[in-house]
């Protein structure tokens, strides 16, 4: 009798989970913060315009053709956020200059944090 031996079984295939690779640390400041720099730094009288605005970042060493809608979107919220006023043009379009009330109330707030006993 010629009996067929069964196939052996071949073991259930694990998956192994890939490690997942630490988030890298952004090194140096935030757009926000280098935009603020930028207009801060202006003497304009009516505000920087996106398009000098772009020109001082790179010039500061910042990407902005790979980072184009990340400087759009910076511009916007600090618009709404109070930090930047838009003088002309609606959106991220136009020019901006600093918010001469916001610049007082966080000196007021640095003043009082630092004063303040933890």
């Amino acid at each position: 009798m010629a009996e067929v031996a069964p196939a052996p079984a071949t073991p259930a295939k694990t998956t192994k989970k890939k490690a997942s690779k630490p988030a890298k640390k952004r090194v140096g400041p935030s757009i926000s913060e280098l935009i603020v720099k930028a207009v801060a730094a202006s003497k304009e009288r009516n505000g920087v315009s996106l398009a000098s605005l772009k020109k001082s970042l790179v010039a500061s060493g910042y990407d902005v053709d790979k980072n184009r809608y990340r400087v759009k979107i910076a511009v916007v919220g600090l618009v709404n956020k109070g930090t930047l006023v838009q003088t002309k043009g609606t959106g991220a379009s136009g020019s901006f200059k600093m918010n001469k009330k916001a610049e007082g109330k966080t000196k007021q707030l640095r003043r009082t944090n630092q004063q303040a006993p933890v």
